[in-house]
């Protein structure tokens, strides 16, 4: 069997980004959905993974997956044991005798960057209450099932990505104005807001496989990714305020305001806030993520909405 560049595991919202770009650089690839259905204009492999099925019938749909040096997890994985599960079957079904000293599969999880939340445990002293700003290497909910599953992943060389909001495509943040701000005490809640596009994921995964040499311990896998956790963004830490305030004509009326709009304004003269946006202090929690970009030669394409 000959072996791909990469295989998608779950191709969905992300892989419509991913499949156009992985086109475009004459990458070779397959993708995996659960029913085998289109995606990009592209056929997909019908592939579930459950990880409370039956041993023999887990190993006979993952050994039917195609050999690919690497495997991107778009869905999650939860608690102990999914990940372990997967990697071992997986390498155990496709195993390889390159000899190189790199060689081996390379697996990618797509997680979320949730899991630095402010209500952790870690927050607790005095030094992170009085710090909004979290990077990669800031404590975060270990017990979170997802971060359980990721850690999990990590130990046995896989390479976590905990992506912010996201977004591109279908998924617009406008639309979102009324789900999270239906009142103006719900308004009153909102800080900080962190995204990335759906394209800039699609760079950050097209740069891992093309900068993946397999004859050496050079290459990007090893420098980056191997047992890495990352957060990303696009390096804007975004106001819920000043967004709202911003979207003042999306209203259902032309020339008239938004409720939200309005409830922003209300809430500055009552909360003493002058201008927006407001501080990273006020907003309470702000993801650094440069050593992220820097770490993978890139710059974000999509930044601001």
């Amino acid at each position: 069997m000959e072996e791909l560049a990469l295989l998608i595991l779950g191709a969905g919202w992300s892989a419509t980004f991913l499949i156009p770009l992985l086109q475009s650089r004459n990458i070779a690839f397959a993708a995996t959905t659960t029913t085998g259905h289109a995606v990009a204009d592209v056929p997909t492999l019908p592939f579930k993974f459950d990880p409370s099925a039956p041993e023999a019938e887990t190993r006979a749909a993952i050994a039917a997956l195609p050999r690919a040096r690497h495997i991107l997890i778009t869905f999650p994985l939860t608690g102990t044991g999914p990940s372990t599960l997967l990697v071992n079957t997986y390498t155990e079904t496709h195993h390889t005798t390159n000899p190189a000293p790199a060689a081996g599969f390379r697996f990618i999880q797509l997680g979320s960057a949730g899991i630095w939340q402010p209500d952790s445990e870690y927050q607790t002293t005095p030094e992170n209450n009085n710090n909004p700003w979290k990077t990669r290497h800031s404590p975060y909910t270990t017990t979170n099932p997802r971060a359980i599953a990721e850690d999990e992943l990590r130990a046995l060389g896989g390479c976590v990505l905990n992506l912010a909001g996201l977004w591109g495509g279908a998924r617009t943040v406008r639309s979102w104005a009324r789900r999270v701000a239906p009142t103006k005490e719900a308004v009153r809640g909102k800080r900080s807001l962190h995204l990335i596009h759906g394209d800039d994921i699609a760079r950050v995964v097209v740069a891992v496989v093309e900068g993946d040499d397999s004859t050496s311990t050079e290459g990007v896998w090893e420098r980056a990714c191997r047992g890495q956790r990352w957060m990303v963004t696009d390096g804007f830490v975004y106001d819920w305020w000043a967004l709202l305030a911003g979207w003042a004509d999306q209203g259902e009326v032309s020339g008239e305001v938004t409720e939200q709009a309005r409830w922003v304004f209300e809430l500055m003269r009552e909360e003493g806030v002058r201008g927006l946006p407001r501080s990273m202090e006020a907003l309470g929690r702000a993801y650094d993520t440069r050593e992220f970009w820097e770490a993978f030669g890139l710059v974000p394409l999509r930044g601001r909405v």
